[in-house]
């Protein structure tokens, strides 16, 4: 599939059939390694919010910790994972969701959002939107606002956007 030519799909990886046939795995970590790449990606996010209120910045396991921590730091907003099932040690709730090739299940800590806080919700790649999708649930039952969603990478044509729809979703490249 091509992209819409944004410099960073250069530093991605194609995996064709991973982690099941027929789905592309699109690997970051040949971008992770490059360091200008790497703050490049982090900065533009950042700018993609800017004058955005935020308390809190959500980042799903485990590629979106890598990415949304950086972007915390930056907007001086505080880092809550998301992570699979059975990970956190304390009283959680938990969403279950679709991926492109199955099932799985998301939770955070009970008091990691309070009402009325903006969360700004961090992944790597956008697909099928129902990581991002459980994620904007997990922080409405606890009271917060989800106020964006940002990507590096957005696959189109799996439905990952309209499934946002209402929200603000802000990708840096299209594949």
């Amino acid at each position: 599939m091509a992209s819409n030519g944004h410099w960073i799909t250069e530093l991605v990886r194609d995996i064709p059939d991973y982690p099941t046939s027929g789905v592309t795995f699109r690997d970051i970590t040949p971008l992770l390694a490059d360091a200008d790449g790497f703050r490049r990606s982090i900065d533009e996010l950042v700018a993609r919010f800017d004058g955005l209120q935020v308390d809190r910045v959500l980042g799903m396991e485990a590629r979106g910790f890598i990415v949304a921590a950086p972007v915390a730091y930056s907007m001086r907003a505080s880092f809550v994972p998301v992570r699979k099932a059975g990970k956190l040690p304390w009283a959680v709730v938990r969403e279950e969701y679709a991926l492109e090739y199955g099932r799985d299940k998301l939770e955070m800590h009970r008091d990691a959002i309070h009402p009325g806080e903006r969360i700004l919700v961090i992944d790597d790649v956008l697909a099928t939107g129902g990581t991002a999708d459980a994620t904007v649930k997990l922080v409405e039952a606890l009271g917060g606002t989800v106020v964006g969603l940002g990507f590096l990478l957005e696959i189109g044509g799996l439905g990952g956007r309209e499934k946002l729809t209402g929200h603000r979703v802000e990708s840096l490249a299209l594949y």
